[in-house]
């Protein structure tokens, strides 16, 4: 068992102090007040607990660990929605105390509105203040699974420490989609203005470069850390990126010659791209790889408990590498972490999320699978959309 860790006021990492859920999921009404500990949650299966983290996920930048709609959450009754939901939580930040609310619109409620301080929030925002890394079962597979998963988590890890990343990944999307939308019409016959074509190629370069280089930069750090801790209950990876951008940045390119050489790529490729119907280079085609170091082998080939084992230390070294630059670890969403780990294992994880002092958010079905955290974890039952203090 490790030893306690109390509460504390004025946390160094984000942390919710309260949690308020309205016609959520399967939460007619929930109010929770907490402290900066982890957050360890347990029940049955379907009583809601990745209800209660998908609300806390809707607090940081992105559209949460289910990437639902604002329609998909609304909670139903008798087979009718309920007319509103809202997410609404304190939270202590690097900028002290906040209060943060996500809930449906109102005037459409088929969208959510974020606020921060009463305010309207925007991603970068959100990623500054309340930094999130997550990992659910989905992530178990992630080395044998389709490259986009693996290019997402990546990004999630990059937005943890470098909050312009979002911002940046949402503006290379809306210049892609653009361009396409261009090259389609050139397929059809109609005339479009080349300068056109032009300025949103230049658009896609430079945001492309700023992608690109905010991976290369986190994957150096995220490395040097993996390198850096002592051995664990979880294995140590050897990490690469595969994608045309970031290999120029790594063999000594700049950021400029990144991006000019990349502008000149999508010029040369407009008829390909335009008979493909997207754009074949460019950093949303990038891949992440993997080597177990202890086994010298590819992440993919590894066992199940070795993938899911792997990827658990990847997100842990994040959160490390993070709060060794900034002072503050990111809040930690891990859904069904702790099952198929053996005893070792979960105590190694216990004992690595109080080392970082990061508010983490778990579940589980036991509450035997918790016990290594001991009462330096705040630990909760949750049966039916409820949750009692345990």
């Amino acid at each position: 068992m490790i030893g306690a860790s109390g509460p504390v006021s004025a946390p160094a990492s984000p942390a919710v102090t309260r949690l308020k859920l309205t016609g959520f999921r399967n939460y007619a009404r929930l109010d929770l007040t907490l402290d900066a500990r982890p957050v360890a949650l347990f029940g049955p299966n379907g009583a809601g607990k990745t209800n209660l983290v998908e609300a806390v996920s809707f607090l940081g930048p992105g559209r949460g660990v289910r990437a639902a709609g604002a329609e998909a959450v609304r909670m139903k009754t008798g087979g009718a929605p309920a007319s509103v939901w809202a997410v609404y939580a304190e939270a202590m930040t690097r900028d002290g105390a906040v209060s943060l609310a996500t809930g449906s619109d109102p005037a459409e409620p088929s969208r959510r509105r974020t606020r921060l301080d009463g305010a309207a929030a925007t991603q970068g925002e959100l990623a500054r203040l309340f930094p999130m890394v997550w990992l659910t079962p989905r992530e178990d597979r992630l080395w044998a699974g389709p490259r986009a998963d693996r290019l997402k988590f990546l990004d999630r890890l990059v937005l943890a420490g470098a909050p312009d990343h979002a911002g940046a990944a949402l503006a290379y999307d809306k210049a892609q989609r653009e361009r396409q939308r261009l090259l389609d019409r050139l397929d059809e016959g109609a005339r479009v203005d080349p300068a056109w074509l032009d300025a949103l190629e230049a658009e896609m370069a430079r945001h492309g470069a700023a992608l690109a280089a905010a991976r290369v930069e986190a994957l150096a750090r995220l490395q040097a850390e993996i390198d850096a801790r002592p051995d664990s209950a979880f294995p140590k990876a050897d990490l690469a990126l595969d994608g045309v951008l970031e290999a120029r940045l790594a063999h000594g390119h700049t950021a400029g010659e990144a991006e000019d050489w990349f502008a000149g790529a999508l010029k040369s490729g407009r008829r390909r791209d335009g008979a493909a119907g997207r754009a074949l280079t460019g950093p949303h085609r990038t891949d992440l790889a993997a080597r177990h170091r202890g086994k010298d082998q590819p992440a993919a080939d590894c066992s199940t408990g070795e993938q899911k084992a792997l990827v658990l230390g990847l997100a842990l070294a994040q959160a490390g590498a993070v709060r060794r630059s900034q002072g503050a670890a990111p809040v930690l969403i891990l859904d069904e972490a702790c099952a198929h780990l053996d005893a070792a294992r979960r105590e190694g994880l216990a004992e690595a999320i109080l080392a970082l002092e990061a508010q983490a958010w778990l579940t589980g079905v036991e509450a035997s699978l918790f016990t290594a955290f001991g009462a330096g974890a705040q630990h909760y039952r949750i049966e039916a959309g409820t949750a009692e203090g345990a």
